[in-house]
């Protein structure tokens, strides 16, 4: 069958490999239809990823249909549309043992430390699969994986009505902890340097929006709340001032959340935390967040419709990578698709 892996840093191949086997812990194989790129995609494509290994077939926003099940599986049947979770956990470890297998100390991520869904066939527990709704395309479907991102973030945060939020980031992953953000009631201001993005942002419920590249972040979120800062601040940019920036920008009693993977030295001002007792907090993919996702949609509170904004077929991931790096201003969410 046919794969795209990250041989090293820099070279991406589209290589043939075997079609893999379902026994009885991976009892259920998929047939791929359609995977996303994500920004940890790219990071391990340009080796800027700290936890990727190589040679490495990536891939973790990953949408097929179950081609067989083997005897021990309960609910799934071939033809079944699924989402797969990408996270796989020990279940015994300290993190494990206090319900954040997102962070076990045994921590395996499908595309990252082992292959994942930039394959034609994938072969993985059936407890690791998710029923899709009829209403979403497999394209659309794609967008479930980044939404339980933005869940898991926003709970992190424990975003409430009384908050204002900054979603510092107006790409896909912030496009999708708006989302989210929307379902909590607080109030929302929008930061990017992207006036397009901006603009979409606002009709898609943020409150406010601040273009960086003409103001001062920072500044102007204090004059939309009235110089205390906001009280929940999410950085969906990851870039080298990113945590600086949210640091400032962020009033007394605040709760900051970092989702960046970079191991690039950034500043750090102590003051900042102590002083306005701010708590710091990582958001790590998701912890089982699939199926809250899935609810949502059913439920009517979440549309995924118009988010992937280009696809590729597999054959083609170099050029989707190289149109990525582009950062053209069109790009919300790339994805590729598989072959019937």
């Amino acid at each position: 069958m046919k794969a795209v892996q990250v041989v090293k840093p820099g070279e991406l191949k589209l290589i043939s490999v075997e079609n893999p086997v379902i026994n009885e812990h991976n009892n259920v194989l998929v047939r791929m239809k359609a995977a996303g790129i994500c920004g940890s995609d790219m990071g391990i494509y340009h080796g800027t990823n700290a936890a990727a290994t190589y040679p490495r077939i990536i891939g973790h926003e990953m949408v097929g249909v179950v081609e067989a099940v083997g005897d021990n599986t309960e609910y799934l049947k071939p033809g079944d549309r699924v989402i797969v979770d990408q996270v796989v956990n020990c279940g015994q470890c300290y993190a494990c043992r206090k319900g954040r297998g997102n962070v076990c100390g045994n921590l395996k991520v499908r595309g990252v430390h082992t292959d994942g869904g930039y394959e034609e066939y994938i072969a993985v527990p059936e407890h690791d699969c998710y029923l899709l709704p009829d209403t979403l395309s497999d394209v659309e479907a794609v967008m479930i994986e980044p939404t339980t991102i933005a869940i898991q973030s926003c709970s992190r945060a424990e975003l409430g009505e009384e908050d204002t939020l900054l979603i510092l980031g107006c790409g896909a992953l912030g496009s999708s902890i708006l989302k989210i953000a929307r379902l909590s009631g607080a109030k929302i201001i929008v930061a990017d340097v992207v006036e397009e993005k901006l603009q979409e942002a606002l009709k898609n419920g943020a409150d406010y929006a601040v273009n960086i590249a003409k103001e001062d972040v920072v500044e102007r979120t204090k004059e939309l709340t009235d110089g205390y800062g906001v009280t929940v601040s999410i950085d969906a940019a990851c870039v080298k001032d990113s945590l600086l920036t949210l640091l400032k920008a962020t009033g007394n009693a605040g709760r900051v959340i970092t989702m960046g993977f970079t191991v690039a030295p950034t500043e750090v001002n102590q003051f900042l935390i102590t002083s306005k007792e701010l708590d710091v907090r990582g958001s790590r993919l998701q912890n089982k967040k699939f199926q809250k996702a899935i609810d949502l949609i059913k439920e009517g509170k979440l549309d995924l419709s118009g988010m992937v904004s280009h696809t590729y077929p597999l054959e083609k991931a170099q050029e989707a990578f190289d149109f990525v790096d582009s950062r053209d201003s069109s790009i919300r969410k790339v994805v590729l698709t598989f072959g019937q």
